[in-house]
């Protein structure tokens, strides 16, 4: 391999930048410091952790699609050829998250999320992870993590920097080429952005909540330390007034672990197929890492992720995961002192505590070089930080009972120190057993459901959220507890006394008592709770805060568990081409349930106007016939796909069953149409909306669904590719919609206002996919090593100047398939593109 030099660019840029990038209103005037790290904790181990003469080399061999795959003799330069290969790709995206999560949005973009729009969103982040003390968290915390981790951590932050410098600010990817805000990172920020990450499904979605904690008889909650002015906060309490959504992007997942009694080889094979947000920082990035002799893995991980793999295999074991229903924070309500007219003592164990107070400071850009200062005190419990939601969780009297209260939010994920090893535990995991073991030494996957098989045919179902530790004899007297059985209802969180030490959080719950199952057979998960990752035997018995048991599955479930009670092609045992059919065959089980019967029904009805939901006469008959075309598919070519999705839509908000669900029987209830007239109108309604959208009720799915790219400057780029694929609504598997919501960066991107109530778009003229089916595979062991075939929907780089920015969403718009996946050191010679060693001191 040819030595590489930092002196010049060795990858010239492929395309000019074709749009004005993102451009933030301040200047970055006061440059960050560099992070003094130092390295404690050292480990005992075969893996090497730090370069042993301080002179980092890794080996990069980049395949076909722009995959990576990296070499190096330790842990640190593993992470800095992981780094730098990742920054090539995905640039914009962690430089992104380092602002957030340092807490400089506003500071380079200004109060606001929208410009103009008076959200102050970036206002709120800044101070919400200030008052979540991440940044600190990750100072204190790097001296407690591993050798081994601290290692990656160094050598990711070189390789980023590395990246950088070779490149130069003003020639990176187009979104944020010349940007003030893209600079040169530190292990820290790299911490203090895991901890960030971990904080995704609970506290990150409360920093307006944490804005609002403002004692009772305080005016403002943040002064401009020049003017002394006060913050109003009347807009801010409007658009924070309801209990916020921990899970915004509907983060979801399909997992399959298959075992030696269903596969058709004996040995283990897998499905992965997260569902995330295709643009944004939650975008996987595929890559392979090995330590010769050492460690060897094939996968992918979400954006920042330093040197180690979240969903993938090495050669004895395969894992993925699904965004689990366990709760990874719980609410606390604080009662008053009533001797401190400031509401800022609570009582405990019947004695007074008062709160502890932490000051902050933020600088917002007010234009281009100017600046101002905000200042804003939080206050914090035993408990954690106090928070005020104005309609739900209040600071002061409660409406309801008249009682003094506050609320303070425990996230037992802040802070989390066990991310980077539990993952590299995973990633050099030899059998189920030591894969197992991973989660007795550690609480690091967050929020995910874990599943793994090993090359025996071992399978392995484990929910790894961190989740509060709140002692069986708290648990007991909260369930007998009206009050609070009754706040947790209305606020649909799990809100406990914190009044009595009784419900202080021991730590998280240790793996000995979370939801697990080992199986020959299957596990299997989609984001259902864990009790029936395998029917034939429940798993009952765990904290309610791991989710709940009994409930009725959703319809992708259903599909799911259908497909594995349905078996595979060798005598009911599964094979690796199985597998690939069942993640993107486009199957339904709505229309599996009820095709046939709504097309009769509404056949029967004939050209006899029906009326819809906003009282409009339909005649359904247009609609009828499209149903009657459609193959019960999502494929590209399936005809009236659009019409039944909008029924599906309809359908659900108001399900018509005979049979009712019966938890005795949960993958087989509810079932069977009701044929009604409620059924007739939801049809009426579904067409109606199609054709108001100027849309034809008989269009090939082809038609109306689509994946479109924007511009660096956020508008759309006009190419448009059709996208086959199915939805929750209607119980497809390989699951894409539109995700028009925020996607946690300030990166540019277009949107399409839906219609009410609906994916829909009538702007866009049908579906624009943004969300879905992203890093997928399906694996089988073999007695050559494991083979797998898989895709990333939205290909490597978010670059736009990039040749693998859209080469394998194109490979699958023009037909939903999968490609080989190379994992063998021979497999990745015969298709390298480009190869280079990169060393540093």
């Amino acid at each position: 391999m040819a030595e590489h030099n930092k002196k010049g660019l060795w990858l010239p840029l492929l395309a000019a930048a074709c749009a004005v990038s993102l451009t933030g209103c301040g200047d970055g005037h006061d440059p960050d410091p560099v992070d003094e790290v130092v390295v404690t904790n050292p480990e005992p181990t075969g893996l090497i952790a730090f370069a042993p003469d301080g002179e980092v080399e890794a080996d990069i061999t980049w395949t076909d699609y722009g995959v990576p795959y990296i070499t190096a003799d330790n842990l640190e330069s593993l992470g800095y050829g992981v780094g730098y290969a990742f920054a090539r790709d995905n640039i914009c995206i962690l430089a992104d998250q380092v602002v957030k999560f340092n807490s400089q949005r506003a500071r380079y973009f200004g109060p606001d999320r929208v410009p103009g729009s008076g959200d102050s969103d970036n206002i709120l982040n800044d101070f919400g992870y200030l008052a979540l003390g991440i940044r600190e968290n990750a100072e204190q915390g790097f001296e407690q993590i591993s050798e081994r981790a601290q290692a990656l951590i160094t050598g990711y932050a070189t390789g980023y920097n590395r990246y950088l410098a070779d490149t130069g600010v003003e020639n990176i990817a187009p979104a944020c080429a010349g940007q003030p805000w893209v600079k040169p990172i530190t292990p820290i920020d790299i911490m203090t952005y895991a901890q960030g990450v971990a904080l995704l499904p609970g506290a990150a979605n409360f920093t307006g909540p944490l804005f609002l904690a403002i004692p009772p008889n305080q005016a403002g909650a943040a002064s401009n330390k020049e003017t002394g002015e006060t913050m109003a906060v009347g807009p801010i309490a409007a658009l924070h007034a309801e209990v916020p959504d921990t899970n915004p992007t509907e983060a979801g997942s399909n997992g399959w672990a298959i075992g030696s009694d269903l596969s058709a080889t004996g040995q283990g094979m897998l499905i992965a197929n997260p569902h995330f947000p295709h643009t944004g920082n939650q975008r996987f990035w595929q890559f392979g890492i090995e330590i010769p002799d050492e460690l060897k893995v094939v996968g992918g991980s979400l954006s920042g992720m330093p040197g180690i793999v979240n969903i993938g295999f090495n050669e004895d074991v395969a894992w993925t995961h699904t965004f689990s229903t366990a709760s990874r924070f719980t609410i606390h309500r604080l009662t008053l002192d009533a001797n401190d007219d400031d509401g800022k003592t609570y009582m405990l164990d019947g004695e007074p505590v008062a709160m502890t107070s932490k000051f902050h400071e933020i600088e917002v850009a007010t234009g281009p070089g100017t600046f101002m200062t905000l200042q804003r005190t939080s206050y914090h419990s035993e408990f954690g930080p106090v928070i005020v939601i104005p309609n739900a969780l209040p600071w002061g009297t409660d409406p309801v009972t008249g009682q003094e209260v506050a609320y303070a939010l425990h996230d037992a994920n802040l802070p989390n120190y066990d991310l980077f090893d539990h993952w590299l535990g995973m990633n050099l995991a030899d059998s189920i057993e030591s894969y197992k073991q991973t989660f007795v030494d550690y609480t690091g996957t967050v929020f995910n459901n874990a599943m793994a098989v090993d090359k025996d045919g071992n399978a392995f179902f484990t929910d790894g959220s961190s989740v509060p530790n709140i002692v069986p004899e708290a648990l007991a007297a909260w369930s007998e507890n009206a009050l609070y059985q009754g706040l947790s209802q209305q606020a649909g969180l799990f809100i406990f006394p914190g009044d009595d030490s009784l419900y202080l959080p021991q730590g998280t719950i240790p793996f000995a008592q979370a939801p697990q199952l080992e199986r020959n057979d299957f596990v299997q998960n989609s984001n259902d709770s864990y009790w029936l990752t395998n029917p034939a035997a429940p798993i009952t018995g765990v904290s309610p805060l791991w989710g709940p048991v009994g409930n009725q599955q959703s319809y992708r479930s259903r599909l799911g568990q259908k497909m594995l009670a349905e078996g595979g092609s060798v005598d009911g045992k599964f094979t690796r081409a199985d597998l690939v059919d069942r993640l993107i065959g486009n199957r339904t089980w709505l229309a599996e349930a009820v095709l046939a019967d709504v097309v009769t029904h509404c056949q029967a009805q004939g050209t006899t106007p029906v009326t819809s939901s906003s009282g409009a006469s339909v005649d359904i008959s247009t609609g009828c016939a499209a149903l009657a075309q459609f193959d019960g598919h999502m494929n590209l070519g399936s005809v009236g796909a659009m019409m039944f999705r909008e029924f599906a839509t309809e359908f659900r908000r108001n399900p018509q069953w005979q049979v009712a669900y019966d938890p005795a029987h949960p993958v087989t209830t509810p079932n069977t149409l009701a044929a009604n007239a409620t059924v007739l109108q939801q049809l009426a309604t579904a067409q109606e909306r199609i054709e108001n959208a100027g849309l034809a009720v008989d269009a090939t799915l082809a038609d109306v669904q689509f994946v479109e790219r924007s511009l660096p400057d956020g508008t759309p780029s006009g190419m448009r590719l059709p996208w086959g694929g199915a939805n929750n609504i209607e119980g497809g598997f390989n699951v894409f919609r539109s995700n028009m919501g925020n996607d946690g960066t300030l990166l540019p991107r277009h949107t399409y206002p839906l219609l009410p109530g609906s994916d829909l778009s009538a702007a866009a003229g049908g579906y624009h996919i943004t969300y879905g089916s992203s890093w997928m595979f399906a694996l089988e062991f073999t007695a050559d090593g494991p083979v797998a075939e898989g895709l990333l929907t939205y290909s490597q780089a978010s670059d736009s100047n990039s040749d693998h920015y859209l080469d394998q969403t194109l490979l699958y718009s023009s037909q939903p398939q999968l490609r080989q996946l190379h994992f063998s050191n021979e497999d990745v010679a015969s298709v390298a593109a480009e190869q280079i060693t990169l060393t540093e001191e």
